[in-house]
């Protein structure tokens, strides 16, 4: 038989030209990787278009894009492919999670509310608590998201028309004539999401009222003129600047400078610090020694007497995500330590752009309390110790990311949105409350008149019980309950054969201390506040509600040689200071040894085997004696601990292979000496 040769190569060449394509999509597939890695996110999901023309794993593709999508802040883009991830079978722990926070800013609550039950109930064991508690809170949200919507105001909204453009606008502020805002203008562009880099500029405020409409520049909200560059001192083209705060006299200004591409998260993200000098010229930014070199530090703002400066961050500690801070200035300018805000302020999610108007009201963006979108704009008030957050009802928030909002007067101001209809990505808005003043309003109906307040009444109870495996109840423990503020008891109980205890009633904003102590076992001191405790009004439905949060307090075993090993101790490579996350830690013990004053504890430190005998057991030793030294300084009396370094020589995982079999090595311990 023939064989017909032009058939043979055209066989050949086909096959050849497949082998190619594979080939082609598996590279461009492995470059989108590399730039998702980095935090190129805008490059890789061209690589990742590039690779979806070939036989790639679509639920790894798939997910991968949804992922560049939600970390350049497009989550409307990330929706059919998280959906196609999903039908594909990945197996990504947070597949669902982030598919719902998508599905949310698009207004689809029902089918984030599914996915976010389908998240919680097949959540990894390795799921972070914040997360956990984050996904939990959003679903009562979503259930009642309905109640949210209804409330509405009677507010005028407006884009602030050519004052926009493609890229973003947004964190409008006033300073004297000029309205100065963040925007993406500079020739350089981000690698994250594909926009120019982020900087300062100004724009004249007309003196036209800010109700009147558009001028001849298209700019309703009283903005005239081409906006200009802010400051050449303060404008840096390779790196994003932005969310600008400015003194009582305006001569002092806080800013947020980072984020050029170099580091992978946004972790390079600090506070900066700039001056207008006698020549009318800024200085040139400063970096604020408050800021943490290994966190995203931002939106920072003034109170309205100019001694207090809030931001936000996401260091370590925080409720999760970003949380509100604050920090005192004194007379000569310098800032005290930051503070976290609290948990009434402060969520799971992410807490973001403050601002305090003249009333002391503290206005902010957050998704972790109950709202609309992915960012709402809520606003604070305190009274009697309690703190009340509010969402600010539509139009101001939407489905879309809703924040930086600042009033200029009692009734008018601007913020951003990247709502749909807008210009573009993020747009300024000028908002006036009142009604509409021509047909180019969002006309919202006033909300129904309020029914009667609604009442919750909060409790603790709990059971006390020894910790060993498995646990069981202790009866005839003595718990007092201490109101932190006083230092008295508001209950005191003795258990009984159930080692129950309660119920007894709490002070919403309160802090307590529950002190638990049976004869043979530790005194146990257990923290218990209502900060971030207390139910949203939108949650109500009875006119009367009662909530009872249950507690276990696990006591020790008071025996002589017991040994327990201390958790998250953690030092760097071949160093043995105490680093500032083992610290938290170390106080435990403190108040032990205050709880318990005739104990006296041997603490000592043990390696794994990845270094010689001798220089283990000396790292071991300057270890287990810089804990001691740290709990010496807060107190504690010398003679009552011991530091004694093994080294290696007490391994509990004999042939570690792991980084995590090594790490159960690596672990500080606690000894009972005497009693």
């Amino acid at each position: 038989m023939k064989t017909n040769t032009l058939s043979v190569l055209l066989v050949v060449l086909g096959l050849a030209s497949g082998l190619t394509g594979c080939n082609s999509a598996m590279q461009a597939y492995k470059k989108g990787v590399r730039h998702y890695d980095a935090g190129e996110y805008n490059l890789a999901l061209t690589q990742f278009q590039k690779a979806a023309k070939g036989d790639i794993d679509p639920a790894r593709l798939n997910y991968y894009t949804a992922e560049s999508y939600r970390l350049s802040n497009r989550f409307g883009e990330a929706v059919p492919f998280y959906q196609k991830a999903i039908e594909a079978g990945t197996k990504e722990p947070d597949a669902h999670f982030n598919y719902a926070y998508a599905l949310k800013s698009q207004g689809n609550y029902a089918a984030a509310l599914q996915q976010l039950q389908q998240y919680l109930a097949n959540a990894p064991k390795t799921a972070a608590k914040a997360t956990l508690d984050k996904a939990k809170r959003e679903v009562e949200t979503l259930k009642a998201i309905d109640a949210i919507a209804q409330n509405k105001s009677l507010i005028t909204l407006r884009n602030m028309g050519n004052l926009n453009s493609p890229g973003a606008e947004f964190a409008p502020v006033v300073r004297g004539e000029d309205l100065v805002f963040t925007a993406s203008r500079k020739e350089t562009v981000y690698k994250n999401n594909g926009q120019p880099m982020l900087g300062l500029y100004k724009t004249k405020l007309s003196k036209a009222l800010p109700d009147q409409k558009p001028d001849e520049t298209g700019n309703p909200g009283g903005a005239s003129g081409t906006p200009e560059v802010f400051s050449n001192n303060v404008f840096q083209g390779d790196v994003n600047e932005g969310t600008p705060a400015f003194s009582k006299d305006g001569k002092t200004m806080i800013l947020a400078r980072g984020n050029n591409g170099k580091r992978k998260g946004g972790l390079d993200v600090d506070l900066y610090i700039s001056r207008l000098g006698d020549n009318n010229t800024w200085s040139q930014p400063l970096r604020l020694p408050i800021s943490d070199s290994l966190a995203w530090d931002g939106s920072p703002a003034f109170s309205a007497d100019g001694k207090t400066l809030y931001f936000a961050s996401n260091r370590a500690g925080g409720a999760g995500g970003i949380d509100l801070y604050r920090t005192s200035i004194d007379a000569s300018g310098r800032f005290s330590r930051p503070v976290n805000m609290g948990r009434d302020i402060n969520t799971p999610g992410d807490e973001m752009f403050p601002y305090v108007a003249p009333n002391a009201k503290l206005y902010f963006a957050s998704d972790g309390h109950p709202g609309l979108g992915k960012l709402d704009v809520f606003v604070a008030t305190r009274s009697g110790g309690v703190t009340r957050v509010e969402n600010m009802g539509q139009p101001i928030n939407s489905p879309a990311d809703d924040f930086g909002l600042i009033y200029t007067e009692a009734t008018k101001g601007y913020m951003a949105s990247n709502r749909s209809g807008g210009k573009g990505d993020d747009d300024i808005y000028f908002f006036q409350e009142g009604p509409p003043t021509d047909t180019t309003t969002i006309i919202v109906q006033t909300p129904p008149p309020a029914n009667a307040p609604k009442i919750v009444r909060y409790f603790i109870a709990g059971t006390v019980l020894a910790n060993e495996t498995p646990t069981a109840p202790l009866d005839s423990a003595r718990v007092r309950i201490l109101d932190d503020a006083t230092g008295q008891p508001i209950a005191e109980v003795v258990t009984g054969q159930p080692g129950t205890f309660g119920k007894y009633p709490l002070t919403e904003g309160k802090d307590y201390t529950l002190l638990a102590e049976r004869k043979g076992y530790l005194t146990r001191r257990e923290p218990f506040t209502m900060q971030g405790r207390s139910i949203p009004a939108v949650f109500l439905t009875k006119p009367q509600t009662d909530t009872t949060f249950t507690v276990d307090l696990l006591l020790d075993r008071s025996l002589l040689n017991k040994t327990f090993v201390l958790e998250n101790i953690y030092y760097d490579l071949d160093k043995y200071n105490i680093r500032s996350d083992a610290a938290p830690e170390l106080d435990k013990i403190v108040v032990i040894l205050k709880d318990n004053p005739t104990l006296k504890l041997e603490l000592s430190s043990h390696t794994d085997v990845r270094a010689p005998d001798a220089y283990n057991m000396k790292l071991s030793q300057n270890r287990a004696k810089a804990a001691v030294d740290y709990i010496v300084s807060q107190g504690i009396s010398a003679d009552r601990l011991v530091a004694k370094g093994y080294g290696e020589t007490r391994l509990v995982v004999k042939n570690a292979k792991t980084e995590e079999e090594h790490q159960r090595n690596r672990r500080t311990e606690i000894k009972i000496l005497e009693l």
